[in-house]
């Protein structure tokens, strides 16, 4: 009954408040079932608490867009996780905006944005000049996953929203 960036939004505050350890590992189920987690499962469970399962979506991508993707052997329950694969599929398949940050109009909580080997969904919370803040899962003991950190993480590669 809300809007889908809203709702991506929620879900990701939502995975955030468990706090998990930043650990990269492989799951047989895909999806991390336990207390760690990494930059791509802050989107993923955002996407999936709105009703997207980004492993699924991206798996079909992959299979109807092999020459786009550099996998050599597709697995589903990694290649979701996986911030270039990401930046392919969102690419592919959602609205492809700016990534101009003094733009700040066009930046909204629940979109995604892709930095060289990192990825983050952006808040609505915004810092004095209105430049938003991004929730992301960056390294081993983060304390704050919704930092101030959009213009300062690296250069910007993409900037989507679902469609």
């Amino acid at each position: 009954g809300i809007d889908d960036q809203t709702d991506i939004l929620r879900s990701v505050r939502d995975y955030i408040s468990t706090k998990p350890k930043y650990k990269s590992k492989y799951y047989n189920s895909g999806y991390p079932d336990d207390e760690y987690g990494v930059c791509t499962d802050v989107v993923a469970f955002g996407l999936k608490g709105a009703g997207y399962d980004l492993m699924q979506l991206v798996n079909e991508d992959v299979e109807n867009n092999k020459d786009r993707y550099q996998i050599d052997k597709i697995d589903e329950n990694i290649d979701f996780r996986r911030t270039k694969n990401l930046q392919v599929y969102f690419e592919n398949n959602s609205i492809n905006l700016t990534v101009d940050t003094k733009d700040i109009k066009q930046w909204q909580g629940g979109d995604i944005v892709i930095y060289d080997g990192h990825i983050a969904v952006v808040s609505d919370k915004r810092n004095q000049k209105g430049i938003p803040f991004i929730i992301h899962h960056a390294y081993p003991g983060q304390l704050n996953y919704e930092e101030d950190a959009l213009e300062s993480f690296g250069k910007i590669l993409g900037h989507y929203r679902i469609s």
